[in-house]
């Protein structure tokens, strides 16, 4: 029986040990739920980084493995990103002649993900997120990485306009933390002004919510610029959320994405497995 492809989950770079090790517990999960299938995990991007993607490629191969569906572990397409990812498979392909690949889109905004976003919302904000009017004067900061490529800041913007939607928050307003504006101060004096109108003249409430996969540096600044900022509005309730991190519901998108990947690209889809029938039988994905 041939191989079918592998699975190759690939992060943008980190040297964060919490994020290597989330990375390491998706590649176990799904690898326990789909044993048939190989699967692998490494960061790019990101110098001497633990968890190397091309090593996570070198270890595919020696099992055997010839043809890859990569699944960026990406919300957006973020600048450069992109190009280092091809870069890391172009290399990869010279140093195993014959290796076939086929990479898919970024992950966001997927319906599910937005569905772990308010499911954080409600952990930040308590019980009291499940009532109407509580989640009326609330309003969320969704904040993205930040880069120069305007398409990709637009997608964190898509992004908060679709969890906005449907879900009874004041407002979801967007900030970056590099790279352009606005920033998570300006962000955050934003949503003030639409607590104060939601709340009826009170200082209102701000839930912040980090638009990343993992913890890590980028986490931490934004804790530090939430924590400044609402030293300097003592009226105004801020309140952090969690990161995405790795739900049920991630490893859900991740097998879908897969299945579309390896039924779409004629290199990977003659594998035998049930590939072209869980991507047609999949629930629809909505926005991508």
């Amino acid at each position: 029986m041939t191989t079918p492809p592998a699975l190759l989950i690939a992060g943008h770079g980190t040297r964060d040990e919490s994020s290597t090790e989330a990375l390491r517990t998706l590649v176990r999960v799904l690898g326990e739920r789909r044993p048939g299938i190989p699967v692998a995990g490494g960061f790019f991007g990101a110098a001497q980084g633990p968890l190397p993607l091309a090593e996570a490629v070198d270890g595919l191969v020696a099992r055997g493995v010839t043809r890859l569906a990569v699944i960026p572990l990406l919300l957006a397409p973020t600048g450069p990103v992109p190009e280092a990812l091809s870069a890391v498979l172009e290399l990869a392909a010279q140093r195993h002649p014959g290796l076939a690949h086929a990479c898919d889109a970024p992950l966001g905004p997927h319906p599910k993900l937005l569905d772990v976003l308010e499911r954080r919302l409600d952990e930040a904000l308590g019980g009291g997120a499940r009532r109407p009017e509580d989640r009326a004067r609330t309003t969320v900061l969704l904040v993205g990485r930040g880069t120069a490529d305007a398409q990709a800041n637009a997608e964190v913007v898509r992004a908060a306009r679709l969890l906005w939607e449907g879900r009874g928050f004041a407002a979801v307003e967007t900030a970056f933390l590099s790279r352009t504006g606005p920033d998570v101060p300006a962000g955050l004096d934003r949503c003030r002004a639409q607590a104060a109108a939601a709340a009826a003249g009170t200082g209102g409430r701000i839930v912040v919510l980090p638009y990343f996969f993992f913890p890590g540096a980028l986490l931490e600044r934004l804790r530090m610029q939430t924590e400044g900022w609402a030293e300097a509005h003592p009226g105004t309730e801020v309140l952090g959320a969690g990161v995405l991190g790795t739900p049920a519901e991630l490893t859900e998108v991740v097998m879908e994405r897969y299945h579309a990947t390896v039924a779409g690209d004629p290199l990977l889809s003659d594998a035998t497995c049930d590939c072209r029938t869980a991507a047609r039988d999949a629930p629809g994905t909505g926005e991508r």
